[in-house]
């Protein structure tokens, strides 16, 4: 409910009657029930009157305003938003702005309604005949709509615009929002339609299209703040700045839940000096904090400090305070997670919070320049996982207690980054540490990954290499020193891989090589091959080195592992040492049910795929 810097609310008109419903802030009163029993609370004594009255929504105002002043209104309005942020409130200042007819009955629609006429008055009552109000929720069916269609035909009585206010609009059915489709299309010109919604993704798109839409904001926790303060001095009530900030923040930019926040406290307020003056009361923070259920901020920045330098016994001790003070534990961790998004703030450079000390702030800053950003981001992530685990936890304190001490756990431990880093370097430099006849049977050449090899087969194929360390003998041939024969198997694979590219996936991934001796080739196959492959491999080898080879198969001789297969014992063993580090060993201790991200750009690079 926006209000302009030199807005005032309206004072006390003796000619208005007291027990009038929303006709704008009143003098003081006496709040003792005795003297007063037709109490209002304050989200009713202090509805906005006029447009200057609307705090948090200017924008609007000053469409509204236009409009009127050059003719262009709308036959239909839509306002949306979260509760209390003035809809029904805006809908009736739109009626009296377009039927005000001014104190001398001369005038024309106006954005600042006089309040004074008998239109106006009447609408501020709630008596107006010809603006009709009407709760959605209790009238959903064709019949509740078809009285309007009847309705509208009738020119207003004494109005200038007959005008149907329909509130909470998304609860109509289906059928009477097709019935009111023709109608609020073309409605008669002495018609207006004011709808007012908290949830607008529930309202057909076909009625949306014939409505000028309004999105009323959330109030800022600065103007909530000064709306409230400037209630409460209207009260004669004292209340702190930082009792206000709160209450603010508790509302959630809703001035309603705000003024109904204020209204609890000021009912909960202590006495300033002579209690026998009901009226001589005062609102502290303190109190607005026990009223919630709130935690102390400094015993949350406390505790956030305790967290980040690993001392578990006092994080155990304010929590446990907090907990016997009444404070929620889910609020706790909520309080936490709001003094890590100020930290990330004042890192940005970009904290402001007017209710904000300034030497929280300065403390804030220094947090900031402390804490990295991945430390700010999982600090969040952990607080965020704790707070949804304590909302749905059969015993909510000591799940409180385990987030805070997996936060703990997870403070000592080092950065990712730097971890990522430490494996990398790792796996780089235990690359050159393997089993002799493991490095004798590896190759430079390409290696094809695209077919899966269980573990079964390579610790087999492990166990074949360290116990047959020389399974082949490559004597020397004097083929060998031909320019136009391979010199090594491997050699081989590239050569025929140029020419053949199905050959080159056959001998990368299906060949086991049992002896190479140029024009002599023994294998085996790892897998069945396609039909015709020796014929073709015999073709190809003909035609690349001029000779006539011999390929025999060897199916029970010992042979070394095909490159694919070669590939995933080199890719386990990386692995294997890489888990061995002190470091991955310490991560996985702490995260059992952790293991390597297997398609990451990182992992790939650290085993060398």
């Amino acid at each position: 409910m926006p209000d302009s810097p030199d807005s005032e609310l309206p004072t006390h008109d003796p000619t208005l009657p007291d027990d009038a419903l929303g006709l704008g802030l009143r003098e003081p009163q006496n709040i003792s029930s005795a003297d007063n029993p037709a109490y209002r609370v304050l989200a009713r004594k202090y509805r906005p009157q006029s447009f200057k009255e609307l705090i948090g929504q200017d924008a609007m105002v000053q469409t509204l305003g236009n409009a009127i002043k050059r003719g262009r209104l709308a036959h239909a309005f839509l306002m949306t938003g979260v509760r209390g942020v003035g809809k029904t409130s805006t809908a009736r200042l739109i009626a009296k702005a377009l039927n005000c007819i001014g104190e001398d009955g001369q005038g024309t629609a106006t954005i600042d309604p006089c309040g004074k006429c008998e239109p106006c008055q009447a609408i501020a009552e709630g008596r107006h005949i010809d603006v009709i109000e009407m709760d959605a929720a209790s009238h959903t069916g064709v019949d509740d709509v078809r009285e309007i269609i009847e309705a509208v035909r009738y020119a207003s009585v004494s109005a200038r615009y007959k005008i149907y206010i329909i509130d909470e609009v998304h609860m109509l059915s289906k059928n009477a929002f097709n019935a009111l489709l023709k109608t609020l299309e073309e409605p008669p010109p002495h018609v207006k339609f004011l709808f007012a919604t908290t949830e607008v993704h529930k309202v057909p798109i076909t009625v949306l299209s014939r409505c000028q839409r309004f999105d009323l904001k959330r109030v800022s926790i600065q103007e909530l703040a000064d709306h409230f303060g400037h209630i409460a001095s209207l009260e004669n009530v004292k209340a702190e700045e930082e009792a206000l900030a709160l209450i603010a923040r508790s509302a959630e930019g809703s001035v309603r839940d705000g003024l109904s926040i204020l209204d609890q406290a000021i009912a909960h307020a202590d006495w300033s000096n002579d209690k026998s003056d009901v009226n001589d009361l005062h609102v502290t923070a303190q109190q607005v904090r026990n009223m919630l259920g709130l935690s102390d901020r400094g015993a949350i920045r406390t505790l956030l400090s305790a967290l980040l330098g690993g001392d578990v016994s006092e994080v155990m001790v304010i929590a446990r305070t907090q907990y016997q003070l009444g404070i929620e534990p889910y609020a706790i961790i909520a309080g936490l997670l709001r003094e890590v998004h100020m930290i990330t703030l004042a890192k940005l450079n970009i904290l402001n919070d007017p209710a904000m000390a300034a030497e929280v702030k300065d403390i804030m800053s220094e947090w900031g320049g402390k804490l990295s950003f991945p430390q700010l981001h999982r600090l969040w992530q952990l607080l965020l996982k704790g707070h949804e685990e304590i909302q749905s936890a059969a015993m909510p304190s000591e799940a409180c207690d385990m987030a805070l001490l997996r936060i703990l756990h997870a403070s000592s431990m080092p950065d990712p980054a730097e971890l990522l880093k430490s494996i990398q370097e790792t796996g780089l430099s235990d690359s050159n540490n393997g089993n002799a006849a493991t490095n004798a049977a590896r190759n430079n050449s390409q290696i094809s990954m695209s077919h899966d090899v269980s573990n079964e087969t390579l610790d087999t194929l492990e166990q074949d290499i360290n116990t047959n360390p020389h399974p082949i003998s490559e004597n020397d041939n004097p083929l060998k020193n031909s320019s136009n024969i391979p010199a090594t198997f491997n050699d081989l694979i590239v050569i025929v891989g140029n020419a053949d590219i199905l050959l080159d996936g056959e001998l990368r991934d299906n060949i086991r090589l049992v002896k190479y001796e140029p024009p002599l080739l023994e294998y085996q196959l790892f897998r069945q091959s396609s039909p015709g492959f020796e014929d073709r491999l015999k073709l190809r080898l003909r035609e690349i080195t001029g000779e006539l080879w011999t390929l025999r198969e060897m199916p029970d001789a010992i042979a070394i592992p095909s490159q694919l297969q070669q590939a995933d014992i080199d890719k386990k063993n990386k692995e294997k040492a890489i888990r061995e580090t002190p470091l991955v060993k310490a991560a996985i201790a702490a995260f059992p049910n952790a293991d390597f991200d297997k398609n990451s750009e990182q992992y790939k690079r650290s085993i060398g795929t």
